[in-house]
């Protein structure tokens, strides 16, 4: 299978750079799959399960939170807020982001913010480790 540069990073580092097959990512508007050639998008993120299949055809599975995907006519770029590799899940991380989650619900001003801050609750809350 043909594959592609791809990236995910957040503000603080780059968490993935390599050639990939395919990457399955929760964009707003659902689940989307990436393959080399795609057409060039830009597409908002919400918090989520992100799987990038590699140059090896191994699954690397990421849980990311929102951020913006930008695929590119040489590249396809993830830019999240934060993203933890399988290795990284926790029982203990998973409490402190539904505890993070639970006071963005709670503080959100405006019913959009309140309404995505709920499904990225719900989200975490069925999340399996």
């Amino acid at each position: 299978m043909a594959t592609f540069p791809f990236e995910l990073v957040s503000p603080e580092k780059i968490i993935f750079s390599g050639a990939a097959e395919a990457v399955v990512l929760p964009a707003e508007e659902g689940e989307m799959t990436v393959f080399a050639g795609h057409v060039p998008l830009v597409a908002a993120m919400k918090t989520g399960l992100l799987t990038i299949t590699d140059d090896k055809n191994q699954k690397v599975p990421m849980l990311v939170f929102g951020g913006f995907l930008d695929v590119g006519p040489a590249n396809v770029v993830v830019m999240t807020e934060r993203a933890y590799s399988k290795e990284q899940w926790t029982p203990e991380l998973l409490a402190q982001e539904i505890q993070a989650a639970t006071a963005a619900r709670d503080a959100a001003a405006d019913f959009d913010r309140r309404v995505v801050a709920e499904e990225n609750l719900a989200f975490l809350r069925q999340f399996k480790i």
